[in-house]
């Protein structure tokens, strides 16, 4: 690994800021790779998890990772220009401005629950602002890890783009390369590792991590649109999705109602639970038994399981259907973990101010959902909770959009990407200042006298 590390990085140092026509080269290189390779894709995804809908992978995984290197290439060119800064009067005629360069070699760490877009989009950023890469994939995917890496063998230089294979100590000896910025997806617990690690070499890094997500339905929501998206956005995945809603605070006069049309949703999206090839299996046996064990604990602790299919979970197959938990309480571990599955807590409230506070009360989550018609309750969540993203009736389609930031807050993650904010992670903003040959500097130079005393009053009036 650190022989391929001080390769990239050799080639890194002799092209330190390649113009627009190798980015663009690279971009189109990916950008083919990928949308040539999209059946592979899902084939070897869907074996890694056992059952992943192909569906699924076509809508969550290629498409945005398609749009993101789109809009890379439409919009690279100009990411990359000069930007005027404006000059103090003090220093006129000289003039400023902000370049924009490349860091060197970027690290990206993968996870398994979304194992194509969760490194491709991370790489259309890194080699759009003029990167070279390396990639550590997870060993949870490994079908998917040797495909990606194979195509990526034929598409770029082994001194452009580089796929790392291992389990978690590999992770870890990774996390410790003195990359020029490394990436992380992944759980909290683990960010807090590769954080450590990355300090050792004062690696910068960008963490995206998860937290639990709530979604918020407000007083005046139109009910059965909030069921149907909350519900589809649970089940993407089988839940196994960073900004899935984890729980769901409603008016305590609407918590029948909400079941109830819960109930309704799953059925009608999903009439044969049991058999259908358009729900995704829990990827392996540990993360089954995990959330298994979150529903017995929340049963032994009081709370009420409410199944929302007729379909019983399927411990062979790791199909696990739609479960919501009533008279959850902050001891159990349903409420303290990220769920990553199709388990799904509803709290109620009586007034929308003890719904922000439930939120504000507790750690900042990745991303934040809210039903309701009123734009003053819209703007009174947006001011008083704090996420990484928010998306208003709807769930997860701000990580489809892709000139907006995307990125966590404290524990949920550090730093963002997509898009020119993607651009601007892995890039310097080098502040560069000219001095015009005639200029007024000389003006305070040495012996200071009464000429030097009248120009500091003027500065410091």
């Amino acid at each position: 690994m650190r022989t391929q590390f001080d390769r990239i990085k050799e080639a890194a140092g002799r092209d330190p800021s390649p113009p627009w026509s190798v980015r663009k080269r690279r971009l189109d290189s990916l950008l083919t790779l990928l949308h040539d390779n999209g059946d592979r894709f899902g084939e070897a995804i869907s074996a890694d998890f056992g059952h992943r809908s192909p569906q699924e992978t076509q809508l969550l995984e290629l498409f945005p990772s398609l749009e993101a290197a789109r809009h890379a290439l439409r919009h690279g060119a100009g990411w990359m220009r000069d930007e005027r800064r404006s000059t103090s009067v003090w220093f006129l005629p000289g003039s400023s401005k902000v370049v924009y360069q490349p860091l060197g070699v970027v690290g990206i760490i993968a996870p398994w629950n979304y194992p194509l877009y969760l490194a491709a989009g991370p790489l259309v950023a890194a080699l759009a602002a003029g990167n070279r890469a390396m990639l550590k994939l997870s060993e949870f995917t490994p079908r998917t890890a040797e495909l990606f890496d194979g195509l990526l063998r034929k598409a770029f230089a082994d001194d452009e783009v580089v796929v790392v294979h291992g389990d978690a100590a590999v992770a870890a000896e990774f996390s410790r390369l003195p990359f020029d910025h490394l990436l992380f997806t992944g759980s909290t617990a683990v960010g807090r590792h590769v954080m450590h690690a990355a300090a050792e070499n004062l690696t910068p890094v960008t963490l995206e991590l998860g937290g639990k997500s709530p979604a918020i339905i407000g007083p005046d929501a139109a009910l059965d649109h909030a069921a149907e998206r909350i519900i589809v956005g649970k089940m993407f995945n089988a839940g196994q999705t960073c900004i899935a809603p984890d729980y769901v605070l409603v008016p305590e006069d609407r918590l029948d109602s909400l079941v109830a049309a819960a109930k309704a949703v799953v059925a009608r999206l999903y009439p044969d639970l049991a058999s259908t090839t358009d729900y995704s299996a829990i990827v392996n046996a540990r993360h089954y038994d995990r959330l298994a064990g979150y529903a017995a604990d929340a049963r032994s602790l009081g709370a009420t399981l409410v199944p929302l299919s007729n379909t019983a979970a399927d411990q062979d197959s790791r199909r696990m259907p739609p479960v919501a938990l009533l008279g959850v309480t902050d001891g159990m571990r349903v409420m303290q973990d990220e769920i990553f599955g199709p388990l799904l807590p509803l709290v109620p409230y009586r007034a929308l101010d003890d719904a922000i506070r439930y939120v504000a009360a507790r750690p900042r989550p990745l991303a934040l959902y809210y039903f309701g018609r009123g734009e003053r309750d819209v703007e009174r969540v947006l001011r008083e909770t704090h996420s990484g993203g928010v998306t208003i009736n709807d769930v997860i389609l701000h990580i489809a959009q892709d000139d907006l930031p995307f990125g966590g807050v404290g524990p949920s993650g550090i730093g963002h990407y997509h898009g020119r904010d993607g651009f601007l992670a892995f890039s310097k903003a080098k502040g560069v200042f000219r001095q015009a040959r005639l200029n007024g500097m000389g003006l305070f130079n040495p012996p200071y006298g009464q000429r030097f005393a009248h120009l500091v009053r003027l500065l410091l009036r």
